[in-house]
C-alpha cells in the first residue's frame, strides 16, 4: 500500500484563507487526505503564491494546465511539484469519461518567496518504492527527487505483507506519514487507509 512520509524544521505556516488544512507537521499542510475527481469533473483556473505544492496520483491520470504553459497528463507514479512563487493560475479536471482519479496532494511552505513560478513533474516505478521509502521531493533535487524550494523532504513507499523500512530522522526535526491505501504500523501503532500519525521528534520512523 503507498504510504508516504514528510519531514520539515519549520513550525510556522500561513494559510490562504481558502484553505482548511487537514492536518498539520510543522511547516507541512495536507489540504486533502484523498481527493477523487469523478469523470469530467474538478478544479477550475485559480491562482496561488508563495507555496510549493505536490501532487501524487494514485489512480486514473489528472489533466493540469497552468499559466506557464504547461499541459500535462499526470498519470499513478508520476510526482508533480509546482512552485507558484510571485504568482500562477492553474487547473486540475479528470476528462476520462469513464474513470475517477484519485491523488493526494500536500502543500508546503517555502523557504522562499517570490521566485518565479515553475514546474517539475517525474515518475517513480513502483519498483523504486517496494518494501522502501523513495525520496520523491527534496531541496535541490537530492537522489533525482523533484526540487523544493523548502527545508522539508518527502518519500513514498509501496509495502506488502512483512515488508518495512526504517527511515533515520535528525531529533531536532518533525515527521508525519500518510496512509493512502491499506493499513500499515508506524512505531508499533497501526494506521489505516485515510489516518495520519506525526511521528514528533524522534531518532527514526519505522513503517
Amino acid at each position: 500500500m503507498p504510504t508516504m512520509a514528510g519531514s520539515s524544521r519549520s513550525t510556522v505556516f500561513r494559510l490562504p484563507a481558502t484553505l482548511t488544512p487537514n492536518t498539520w507537521a510543522g511547516a507541512i499542510c495536507v489540504s486533502s487526505t484523498k481527493t477523487a475527481l469523478h469523470p469530467g469533473t474538478g478544479f477550475g483556473t485559480h491562482g496561488h503564491r508563495d507555496m510549493e505544492i505536490i501532487s501524487y496520483v494514485l489512480s486514473g491520470e489528472l489533466a493540469h494546465k497552468d499559466s506557464m504553459g504547461n499541459v500535462k497528463g499526470i498519470p499513478p507514479g508520476d510526482v508533480q511539484r509546482m512552485s507558484a512563487g510571485s504568482g500562477v493560475q492553474h487547473s486540475e479536471f479528470n476528462h476520462a469519461p469513464e474513470q475517477t482519479t484519485h491523488f493526494f496532494q500536500i502543500w508546503i511552505e517555502p523557504n522562499v518567496t517570490g521566485i518565479e513560478p515553475s514546474y517539475e513533474q517525474k515518475t517513480f516505478a513502483a519498483s523504486d518504492k517496494q518494501g522502501r521509502l523513495r525520496l520523491v521531493a527534496a531541496p535541490g533535487g537530492a537522489e533525482g527527487a523533484v526540487t523544493l524550494h523548502a527545508d522539508a523532504r518527502l518519500y513514498a513507499g509501496l509495502f506488502d505483507g512483512a515488508q518495512s523500512a526504517d527511515l533515520p530522522l535528525d531529533p531536532s526535526r518533525k515527521a508525519y506519514v500518510q496512509v493512502l491505501r491499506g493499513q500499515i504500523q508506524v512505531n508499533g501503532t497501526a494506521l489505516a487507509c485515510g489516518r495520519r500519525r506525526p511521528a514528533g521528534r524522534r531518532d527514526s520512523t519505522c513503517v
